[in-house]
């Protein structure tokens, strides 16, 4: 299995934060997973809504998952309602098919795991989680 480090799952985290400071939106609750789905790292901003970093761990953990960004998840439950909703429900609620969750792969292309940003709008949690895995030497997607 291709490991995450630590030191490199909070370094996505500080980017998403610098990021979302960048674009001036609200806080932001951050995950990060290893390739086998464990949790990494997990962090949210001074006044980040509670159920954030479940929305949050639930965009990575899709996108591992079903190894697709949330964003493709997301269209993908539009055509396949019965699908999406199945996929809920074996994950214990953890499948939020809408844009934020990344997967992050190293340099010759293996996953390494996903990180999933929650509390602005989901396109500026995708974009803060893009930036964040580029920035840190990973490919998104």
């Amino acid at each position: 299995m291709n490991a995450i480090k630590l030191s490199k799952a909070n370094s996505i985290i500080r980017n998403v934060f610098k990021k979302g400071a960048a674009m001036n939106v609200a806080p932001l609750a951050v995950v990060v997973l290893d390739a086998g789905g464990h949790l990494k790292a997990m962090q949210g901003q001074d006044g980040v809504g509670f159920l954030k970093s479940k929305i949050a761990y639930a965009k990575a953990y899709g996108s591992l998952g079903m190894g697709q960004n949330s964003r493709a998840l997301g269209a993908s439950a539009l055509n396949r309602p019965p699908h999406a909703n199945a996929m809920n429900t074996i994950t214990d609620g953890a499948y939020m098919p809408v844009p934020g969750g990344v997967i992050m792969r190293g340099k010759a292309g293996q996953v390494i795991g996903a990180v999933g940003v929650s509390g602005a709008d989901s396109e500026s949690d995708e974009k803060c989680a893009i930036w964040a895995v580029e920035n840190c030497g990973f490919i998104a997607g």
